[in-house]
C-alpha cells in the first residue's frame, strides 16, 4: 500500500535533517509560534507541503514544530487531530531537533512565518533569513522588498493558507491536508458561533469551501468538541505544565509571558502550593510579570475569560494592572475580584470578546510606554542614601568621610535593606 502523501513527504522532511550535515541542501522552513497551538501546528505542515508541490527549487521546504519535541504533550489538542488524520506525531520536526541558527550561519536557511509575523527577541537573528509571512495578528512587521507579508485579522491562520491553495494550487489538497485545516478553522473560530467573537465572513467562506470539496470531512460540531474537550483537559498536568501549554512571552525592559489557561480562575487559585510555584516559573524562565487569562465557556458556547495579574515586585504589578483597567484600544471591562494571594490580582473580564491574540497589543504598548518613560525601579534607585557616595577615585576636593563616618541607625540600615529587596521582589 502507498504511503500517504503527507507522510512520504514528512519522511523525505525528516531524512533531510537527519543528514543535513552531510549535504549541501537548503531549507525553506515554516515554522509557527511559540504557543503552537492547532492553528500554526496546521498552518506550518500543510504550507510547507504545499510549497513542496508548487515551488521549483533546490531548496527543501521543511515544517517545524516551534516547540520541544517533549513539549507536545501539553498540546492534546495537537495530540488529538493527528490521532484523527492518522498522521504519527514521531513524523513531525521540533525546533530542538534542527539548530536554525547553524544553518543561518551557513546561508542554507529561509524562513516562512505562520500565524505570527514578528519573531520573539531570542530569534531575532533569524529575521534575516525571513522570506514571508502569512498571519492574521495585528501587523508589527517593517515592510521590506525581501519579505511578502499576508496579513489580514481573520479568525484563523488556516483560513489564509487555505485560501492560497485554493486559489494557487487546488488540486494539492488531498482528504488529509483539508480535514487538518478544517480542523483549525473550526477550532480557533470555536465551531464558527459568532457570539464568541472569533469568526469573521472570510473563515466562514472557506470553512464552506472545504467542506463543498470534501463532503467526507467530519460534522463540523462533532469534530469542535472533540478538539475542544482536548485542548480544555489539564487533567495530571502540573502549574509550570499549565502555564507552559498555551503561553507567548515579549520582552523590553521587563521580560513578560502570557499564559492561556483552560480552567476557571477560582479553580487555578485553589491550586495548592500556588505562590511558590509561581514564584519558581517566573524565576526558571526570566519573567518579571506573568498575566494569565482563563477561558472557559457557557452552554452555548459563551466564553468566559478571567484574568490575573502576577509579580514579587509591587510596582510591575501595580503599573500593569492599572494599565490594563484603563486601556481604550481593547477595553478589557476588568471588574477586580478577590485573590487569597498577596502578589497576584485577580479580575473578571467583562469583555469577554478580548482574547489573548487582542491583548498580546496591549501589552507591548505597556511595555513600550514603561521603556520610553522611564522604569519605576530606575525611580526607585535614585532614592536618597544615608550612606555618602564612593568617590571615583582620590583626584578630589575633600573625601566625603573628612568628617567621620555618618550616623546610621540600626533601623535606617534596615529599611535601605528592605528597600534594596523590594526593588527586585515586593
Amino acid at each position: 500500500m502507498d504511503q500517504p502523501k503527507m507522510e512520504e513527504f514528512l519522511s523525505s522532511c525528516r531524512r533531510a535533517v537527519q543528514n543535513w550535515d552531510q549535504t549541501a541542501a537548503h531549507f525553506h522552513v515554516v515554522v509557527g509560534n511559540e504557543a503552537c497551538d492547532t492553528d500554526s501546528m496546521v498552518c506550518s505542515l500543510v504550507y510547507a507541503y504545499f510549497l513542496s508541490k508548487t515551488v521549483r527549487s533546490d531548496t527543501l521546504p521543511v515544517p517545524l514544530l516551534n516547540i520541544c519535541q517533549s513539549d507536545l504533550v501539553l498540546r492534546p489538542d495537537n495530540l488529538a487531530l493527528l490521532r484523527l488524520v492518522n498522521l504519527s506525531p514521531d513524523m513531525l520536526l521540533f525546533r530542538d531537533q534542527l539548530d536554525l541558527q547553524v544553518l543561518l550561519r551557513a546561508g542554507r536557511l529561509q524562513l516562512t512565518l505562520v500565524d505570527h509575523n514578528v519573531l520573539p527577541s531570542c530569534d531575532h537573528s533569524l529575521e534575516e533569513a525571513v522570506v514571508e509571512v502569512i498571519d492574521h495578528h495585528l501587523l508589527e512587521r517593517e515592510p521590506s522588498s525581501t519579505c511578502s507579508v499576508t496579513v489580514e485579522t481573520v479568525g484563523s491562520c488556516a483560513t489564509l493558507v487555505t485560501e492560497r491553495i485554493l486559489q494557487e494550487a487546488p488540486d494539492v489538497l488531498d482528504q488529509q491536508a483539508a480535514q487538518l485545516l478544517y480542523a483549525a478553522v473550526v477550532l480557533d473560530c470555536v465551531n464558527m458561533a459568532p457570539s464568541a467573537g472569533k469568526v469573521t465572513p472570510k473563515d466562514s467562506e472557506f470553512a464552506a469551501a472545504l467542506e463543498s470539496r470534501f463532503p467526507d470531512l467530519p460534522p463540523r460540531g462533532a469534530l469542535f468538541q472533540t478538539l475542544n474537550n482536548a485542548k480544555f483537559d489539564v487533567s495530571g498536568l502540573n502549574t509550570e505544565q499549565m502555564l507552559m501549554k498555551d503561553m507567548k512571552s515579549v520582552s523590553g525592559s521587563l521580560n513578560l509571558a502570557v499564559s492561556v489557561l483552560y480552567v476557571t480562575l477560582e479553580d487555578f487559585l485553589q491550586r495548592a502550593g500556588l505562590d511558590a510555584e509561581l514564584l519558581d516559573f517566573c524565576l526558571k524562565f526570566g519573567l518579571d510579570l506573568l498575566l494569565m487569562m482563563t477561558i472557559s465557556f457557557t452552554e452555548r458556547q459563551e466564553p468566559i475569560r478571567e484574568l490575573a495579574v502576577y509579580s514579587h515586585n509591587a510596582a510591575w504589578r501595580d503599573e500593569a494592572s492599572q494599565y490594563l483597567e484603563q486601556a481604550h484600544d481593547q477595553t478589557l471591562d476588568l471588574c477586580p475580584i478577590s485573590s487569597p494571594h498577596l502578589h497576584l490580582r485577580a479580575y473578571r473580564q467583562g469583555n469577554s470578546l478580548v482574547s489573548r491574540k487582542k491583548l498580546l497589543p496591549l501589552v507591548k504598548d505597556f511595555l513600550k510606554e514603561w521603556d520610553e518613560n522611564g522604569s519605576l525601579r530606575d525611580v526607585a534607585e535614585e532614592e536618597e542614601s544615608a550612606v555618602p557616595p564612593t568617590p571615583m577615585n582620590s583626584l578630589v576636593e575633600g573625601c566625603p568621610l573628612d568628617d567621620g563616618l555618618p550616623r546610621i541607625s540600626t533601623a535606617d540600615l534596615e529599611d535601605k535593606v528592605s528597600k534594596m529587596a523590594d526593588r527586585r521582589w515586593k
